[in-house]
């Protein structure tokens, strides 16, 4: 287990865009692992983004409740609908806004075996899927708020 230390709001890293994985292999795995723990270990940590952990790579860990995903490359391939959501994030502590986010995305991407999978989700993990891909282009929650919540 290695935790990683978590980027915050100021770093310059979060704002950059992040290079496709190549091949999917043991370090790119041991990453996914390190992301995990490191997820695991915040408080109120729901998904994680490599950016977010000062590695611009295309590679996020979602877990909702619903078990671990380990994303490779992931991209929204299909958005249907609009929902209003809460949203936090663990390199903007202690910060939470309303925004709109898709009802129900599809995602594309290869999994830690480098596998293609495509995943379908709705409310809170597809709001989950869309703010951490937009960590691997360099865009925050915060770009998009409508309203700040105490």
């Amino acid at each position: 287990m290695a935790l990683r230390q978590i980027r915050l709001f100021d770093d310059p890293i979060l704002r950059k865009k992040s290079k496709v994985v190549e091949v999917v292999d043991d370090r790119i795995r041991q990453i996914l692992n390190d992301m995990a723990d490191t997820m695991y270990n915040a408080e109120n940590g729901a998904g994680l983004a490599a950016p977010q952990v000062g590695i611009l790579k295309r590679l996020v860990v979602i877990d909702m409740g619903e078990g671990l995903i380990k994303l490779v490359n992931p991209k929204i391939i299909k958005e249907e609908g609009q929902q209003e959501v809460l949203e936090g994030c663990l390199s903007i502590p202690n910060t939470w806004g309303k925004l709109k986010r898709p009802a129900k995305v599809t995602v594309q991407a290869l999994n830690e075996n480098g596998e293609e999978i495509t995943l379908t989700a709705t409310g809170d993990l597809a709001k989950c899927f869309c703010h951490e891909i937009d960590h691997l282009e360099g865009i925050l929650f915060t770009d998009l708020v409508t309203e700040y919540v105490e």
